[in-house]
């Protein structure tokens, strides 16, 4: 049944004011080892702006925007899609697999091919890309459910899903509901995955799971908080795919409103009586550190300039993103990905930082050559050697006699 778009997110009815300082530590996460930031004032902009704030806004029933949801008779294309995709070579091998795990922010748009991960493959060279993201979940396993040996369990959480991934969880009894979903992941082995993309916390502080939980804490404990359960499917992840490279997107920045549409807060105000939204970003910020993950920031700023005055462009109903935000959050990923397979310079990911009022979709970025030679000196050098099949140097530079090369 098609739902249609609810405007608010919060309720009023039972909302409370606590007076207290809004202050969120700044734990900058090192993204690689060649490194000479600049975009360091742009990230911390957001987080200082949000720590003028005097009040936090604790309200309870937070609930998720209804959007549209696909049927499960469409979503079933998206594996034959991916199927048409796979080339019948030899050179097997060479094909870049990247799974995704996540809620709305990457299942929205499937049903149109306008889903980051559609989006995501045409921008990474010889590239398949399986969505297995299902709108509406957790990375925590629901709060309800008190056995979590996977052999008895049946969740579209996020540990859930890899139990099923794989193969600890029976997948068409958890997967029932969702014949594309189940379809997509009997495509894929584990073993054959390159990228992990994963997208949660919006739905853990919607449902008010807890962030932590205590670090002797049971194993049923931590799966029902947000940290423990990604830290776990993380762990699972890694022994049956040990090539793979794991990219962690936090929630994204979103604004409140109540039933009449006045404004109550944003993500670093309102909470859930646990936390901020921006709260539990900086916990997956702490699922990224120590797990060895890269990270895609969504909450503070440091990659585009989703905030206040721009949300409307950025997200259709101050939660979820749009087309624009979507494609926005994919070339970023993207970048990240080309820089990991060698296709792209490092300063390409490190210096994209997009304005909405600035983008345009049909762009390619190219770092200022200017910037790679004084900045990025290992880079520049594999640069105007021509060593990145998606990042070729400029006409001058190309001219540049060898012994002037660098200089």
């Amino acid at each position: 049944m098609k739902k249609s778009i609810t405007f608010a997110i919060a309720l009023l009815s039972s909302m409370s004011i606590i007076f207290t300082g809004c202050s969120l530590p700044n734990k900058d996460v090192k993204e690689a080892t060649e490194y000479i930031g600049d975009n360091a004032n742009t990230e911390n902009s957001a987080e200082d702006e949000a720590a003028s704030e005097k009040s936090i806004v604790v309200i309870n029933d937070l609930f998720e925007p209804l959007l549209e949801e696909v049927s499960t008779a469409e979503a079933s294309n998206e594996a034959s899609t991916e199927e048409e995709k796979k080339e019948d070579t030899d050179e097997e091998d060479n094909v870049v697999n990247i799974v995704c795990f996540g809620d709305s922010q990457l299942a929205n748009g499937r049903d149109d091919g306008t889903d980051i991960p559609h989006l995501l493959a045409p921008k990474v060279p010889d590239s398949r890309v399986f969505n297995m993201a299902i709108s509406g979940t957790t990375a925590s396993v629901e709060q309800n459910t008190s056995e979590i040996a996977p052999s008895n369990l049946t969740s579209t959480s996020f540990l859930g899903m890899v139990y099923c991934f794989e193969g600890k969880s029976d997948r068409e009894a958890t997967l029932e509901a969702y014949p594309g979903i189940l379809n997509t992941m009997n495509s894929i082995e584990p073993k054959d995955v390159d990228y992990y993309v994963l997208c949660y916390g919006t739905n853990d502080f919607l449902s008010n799971v807890p962030m932590d939980a205590d670090y002797y804490g049971t194993d049923v404990e931590k799966a029902h908080s947000l940290y423990g359960a990604m830290s776990m499917g993380i762990s699972e992840l890694k022994a049956v795919s040990p090539n793979a490279t794991f990219i962690v997107i936090t929630p994204f920045y979103g604004i409140y409103m109540d039933d009449s549409g006045a404004y109550i807060g944003d993500s670093y105000i309102v909470s859930n009586g646990i936390g901020t939204l921006s709260e539990y970003a900086e916990k997956v910020k702490n699922v990224v550190d120590d797990n060895k993950c890269y990270i895609l920031d969504g909450m503070f700023g440091s990659r585009f300039d989703l905030y206040l005055d721009t949300a409307n462009e950025y997200l259709m109903d101050n939660l979820h993103l749009n087309l624009t935000g979507r494609q926005i959050v994919t070339r970023i990923l993207a970048h990240n990905i080309n820089y990991v397979e060698g296709n792209e310079p490092f300063p390409y990911w490190d210096t994209d930082y997009i304005k909405v009022a600035d983008f345009n979709p049909e762009e390619t970025y190219r770092a200022d050559e200017n910037v790679m030679e004084k900045q990025y000196p290992e880079s520049w050098d594999k640069y105007i050697h021509g060593e990145y099949p998606l990042a070729q140097p400029s006409i001058y530079v190309s001219e540049i006699p060898e012994d002037n090369e660098g200089h």
